[in-house]
């Protein structure tokens, strides 16, 4: 009985453990945008303060932002999740910026006085730099959700090109290995989350196609060769 009961307990594990990660998937995704924004301010008050921007006080992210935005307007007129994604993109940053900022009061006491002398002036500059970032950060992630159907396209043909060749090695004289199956199977999330954490953190404006091509190759890859390596038989 104790071995019958075995491989049952095991698909138990393993159908409760992909429950758990696609209810952790939202709170982690929030996570990273927390945490991106986080990294982001940081790395805008830290260039402020040395002065490692051209622009001086808040208009390095007040830029940054505006060509961000801008990638919306002329790169993404058109989308498979929403008909029009540049008006998409509006209301939810002015939705964002409106409960984040302007209800809090927080908007309107930093655009009093910003950039001017003394302790205050520069307090609120640092507050408005946060603002921008936060904003171009707010757009960057509206970019990356339009785009997941990339990523869903990159993990369809990496998955089906990992079980045809997972096929040609069954029936062929391919050798298995365990160690390619359980790295490669280990890599897929990491690049997922880690270069979404990369691309939101970055404090300079970048065209999405610099990131989103490369990561979603990467994507696809590591799913085909988890796919590919897979044992032979079940």
């Amino acid at each position: 009985m104790a071995r019958d009961e075995a491989p049952v307990q095991r698909a138990e594990k393993k159908r409760s453990g992909l429950v758990g990660t696609l209810a952790k998937l939202p709170f982690t995704l929030l996570w990273i945008v927390i945490l991106s924004i986080f990294c982001s301010v940081l790395i805008e008050w830290v260039g402020i303060y040395f002065n490692w921007f051209s622009q001086a006080g808040s208009e390095h992210a007040r830029q940054t932002m505006f060509a961000e935005m801008g990638y919306l307007d002329s790169q993404f007129a058109r989308s498979l999740l929403v008909s029009s994604p540049a008006e998409f993109a509006t209301t939810v940053i002015e939705t964002c910026y409106q409960w984040a900022f302007v209800k809090t009061g927080i908007a309107g006491w930093v655009n009093q006085g910003a950039g001017a002398g003394g302790w205050a002036g520069t307090l609120k500059t640092y507050l408005q730099a946060a603002m921008f970032v936060t904003l171009m950060t707010l757009t960057r992630c509206v970019i990356l959700v339009l785009t997941s159907p990339l990523f869903i396209l990159a993990a369809i043909v990496g998955f089906t090109d990992g079980l045809v060749s997972r096929d040609l090695r069954r029936f062929g004289a391919g050798r298995e290995s365990a160690f390619i199956y359980h790295h490669a199977k280990r890599l897929v999330t990491p690049i997922f989350f880690t270069g979404w954490l990369f691309y939101l953190s970055l404090p300079f404006s970048i065209h999405p196609n610099l990131f989103l091509l490369p990561c979603a190759f990467l994507f696809g890859l590591m799913i085909a060769i988890a796919t590919s390596s897979f044992k032979k038989y079940l």
